[in-house]
């Protein structure tokens, strides 16, 4: 985008609404209150300054809903705190500055969020705009559909840490609309942890080995349907491409060459041996230096193409410099990312 675009943008933005944002920057200033705005909610409290001892239990948040789009804090949290000390008020906004329509207040406990539905339910904050409130059904679980059934719960649970916040469970079961595929169910420690995972994985469209994952609320069909399954962390296929390969090592190479590969730490060509058993073809390295800590830690970014493997391996793999010197750096990568994709191929030295 170029300067003068930026200039026009932001005047856009500053144009919707002034009048409105203006009162809300007067009442913040006199009131003091502090509002923090982050991945497209705008919060106060969780706790507020004078909160003492631990968050509200369940059942104490309440969901606001079909709010003018004009209207903000300065208006609703004075309204929501007439009936009950207030914990926490989360404001979805958009872009341009406007709400999103719908709002969470979480109170102090269960009986002051009861009250606010009693009275506040069907409240006209605008002439011809009555809004609802409403038990907030805090939902904690997401359900991430099209995990590649190579990948193992560990990984996936690890791939999710570094994203996203409040991760306490994961299963993975068959998924039950996408053949060759696994479903995860995630669940995090709160609801407000589980929304913003939500949105993270939405907006960086996580991919896992190239392949693109849906994700969403869990919904009570799929969970009633995951009910009457195990969880599973690896199907095999009829699909040679897809085998997941669960053959004992040594059926596959001479023991004692596998003592030799083993000793002499070779793990690409001991990945060469398994991918020539399989008939998969040779498999094709690109890495890249990242970053390097300053202890010396290097961090390299890699792509493993196996050419009759559907589809490649790639992310990101630390290595420790070879204080003898016998391999290089991106070889050393190299021998990191072997180990990683045999393990991901079900294969271990033993």
């Amino acid at each position: 985008m170029e300067c003068g675009e930026d200039v026009q943008c932001e005047r856009w933005i500053n144009a919707v609404n002034p009048v409105n944002k203006a009162a809300l920057m007067s009442w913040v200033k006199e009131t003091g209150t502090n509002l923090i705005q982050i991945n497209g909610q705008r919060k106060y409290g969780g706790p507020p300054p004078d909160w003492v001892g631990a968050a509200p239990p369940s059942g104490s948040e309440v969901f606001i809903g079909k709010l003018p789009q004009d209207i903000y804090e300065d208006k609703l949290i004075p309204l929501f705190e007439s009936v009950g000390k207030i914990y926490e008020f989360r404001l979805m906004m958009t872009f341009s500055g406007l709400n999103r329509g719908f709002a969470y207040a979480r109170y102090n406990n269960r009986r002051n969020a009861q009250a606010a539905i009693a009275s506040l339910n069907g409240y006209e904050v605008q002439k011809g705009h009555r809004i609802v409130v409403c038990r907030s059904t805090e939902k904690c679980e997401l359900c991430v559909d099209g995990v590649p059934c190579r990948l193992e719960q560990g990984e996936l649970k690890s791939a999710l840490q570094e994203v996203t916040s409040g991760l306490v469970d994961l299963s993975l079961y068959p998924s039950p609309t996408k053949k060759r595929e696994l479903l995860a169910v995630v669940k995090y420690n709160s609801h407000r942890a589980a929304a913003m995972a939500k949105k993270v994985l939405v907006e960086d469209s996580l991919r896992l080995y190239g392949q693109k994952l849906s994700v969403d609320w869990l919904k009570p069909d799929i969970k009633q349907k995951l009910r009457n399954s195990s969880p599973k962390a690896i199907i095999a296929h009829e699909d040679p491409g897809w085998t997941i390969l669960c053959t004992p090592v040594e059926q596959l190479v001479d023991k004692k060459k596998t003592g030799q590969l083993k000793t002499r730490g070779c793990m690409v060509e001991f990945l060469n041996v398994i991918c020539r058993k399989m008939q998969l073809g040779a498999p094709v390295f690109l890495t890249n230096l990242v970053a390097v800590s300053p202890e010396g830690v290097m961090r390299f970014w890699y792509q493993v193409v196996i050419p009759r493997y559907p589809l490649p391996f790639s992310g990101y793999t630390w290595v420790v410099p070879d204080k003898m010197g016998l391999l290089n750096e991106h070889d050393q990568a190299k021998e990191s990312v072997a180990q990683q994709v045999l393990k991901t191929l079900g294969c271990s030295l033993v």
